[in-house]
């Protein structure tokens, strides 16, 4: 580590509605739930910063489920515990997640109060006909009334969730979507593909064992060639409006790139709190139990009670993973940084593979960096299976 940085993520687990796509750990709850739960987590936000009184704190980021289903009362009381208990630096960047439908005044005037100054509102589409077959709870207009109550609580750095591939999504109705939002001119939007994950309505629909009777009502997902003329028109529509690609699937205005993503994609050390939160922790991994009744009933004012599936990362796990995460980042990963953090040559390390995957054009070198070439991107996962070692 070049630092003693350390980024938290909080887990709220709670959901006004499941999406027909999530398998996110989320889920509705009664508001007894929500109470007995924060008490909970509060608990365990005071055990874990006694362990972590050398490190500073340089993100947070309060995800989900919905975290803006709690009640403001309640996420005041989460947010006072982790400034009492952390040391956290005077410029870090803390975002909320939160989705239209359940973002009030009350509540963003109190992440304003509580130091909160990244929201993160998770849209997905523009298309209110889109939205219906996601099982999303809003229409593109409580967003913007969401949007406009955050702008005028003050928050200036926003983030706008959307996801293309959709059922019955066109290039015409994305590029409609990607219109509509670059009108309000957010800081950063993160455009993810859908991706159809088992154990959810999505899946049993369209998933490779869906029968064609389970299609029956269902429109069909958009083709390979329909996605990739998505993907690309996401990159040339941002770049004309001034968002740069940092990321594969994250585009900022110059300097509001999420850094607690970053630190993700560059191997900082994070704390997961809350239910099923994962942590990586100076070469360990590990995450929380995923089980709502266990964790109510543990004592949390133990250290790590909660934590479950404790692994001690092996070198070559640690070297994977530097080189697929890092290759996600647009400006790639370095050789340099790869040597300070490991003391052996990258190109040592994968010389049967990078001179390969260049000669295929697939990465591309600008010394120290080594990066995905546009082709590259369009076929990451090969170039990331190419980074296993064992």
């Amino acid at each position: 580590m070049k630092d003693n940085g350390l980024e938290l993520y909080i887990h709220i687990p709670f959901c006004a509605q499941k999406c027909l796509y999530c398998d996110f750990l989320s889920f509705r709850a009664p508001v007894k739930t929500y109470q007995e739960y924060t008490r909970q987590l509060v608990t365990e936000i005071r055990t874990q910063g006694t362990c972590f009184t050398d490190r500073r704190v340089t993100s947070i980021f309060v995800g989900g489920g919905t975290p803006s289903v709690l009640p403001a009362a309640l996420m005041g009381e989460i947010l006072t515990a982790v400034r009492e208990a952390f040391a956290i630096e005077t410029d870090a960047e803390i975002t909320l997640e939160a989705n239209p439908g359940t973002l009030t005044q009350d509540r963003v005037t109190l992440y304003r109060e509580h130091g909160v100054n990244r929201l993160s509102l998770g849209l997905q589409s523009a298309d209110d006909r889109e939205l219906r077959r996601l099982g999303r709870i809003h229409s593109f207009d409580e967003f913007l009334k969401s949007y406009q109550t955050a702008r005028l609580a003050g928050f200036d750095n926003i983030n706008v969730d959307l996801m293309s591939a959709l059922p019955g999504q066109t290039v015409s109705s994305w590029r409609n979507t990607l219109r509509k939002v670059l009108m309000l001119r957010p800081e950063h939007i993160s455009a993810y593909s859908l991706i159809i994950e088992e154990g959810t309505p999505f899946f049993d629909h369209y998933g490779e064992n869906a029968s064609p009777v389970s299609m029956d009502g269902w429109l069909p997902l958009p083709d390979e060639d329909t996605d990739r003329e998505i993907y690309h028109l996401t990159k040339s529509m941002l770049a004309e409006h001034g968002y740069s690609r940092y990321e594969i699937s994250n585009y900022a205005r110059p300097g509001r790139e999420c850094r607690h993503n970053i630190g993700y994609w560059t191997g900082v050390d994070y704390l997961g709190l809350g239910l099923g939160a994962s942590s990586y922790i100076g070469g360990y991994r590990y995450h929380n139990t995923e089980d709502m009744k266990e964790y109510l009933d543990l004592n949390l004012e133990v250290p790590g009670e909660a934590a479950r599936e404790i692994e001690e990362m092996t070198v070559n796990d640690r070297m994977e993973e530097f080189m697929f995460l890092g290759l996600r980042m647009t400006k790639g990963v370095s050789g340099s940084d790869f040597m300070e953090r490991f003391g052996e040559n990258m190109w040592n390390v994968y010389a049967d593979v990078l001179p390969k995957l260049r000669e295929q054009g697939l990465i591309e070198v600008e010394a120290p960096y080594v990066r995905l070439t546009d082709y590259g991107t369009d076929v990451s996962n090969v170039v990331f299976r190419e980074m296993l070692l064992d």
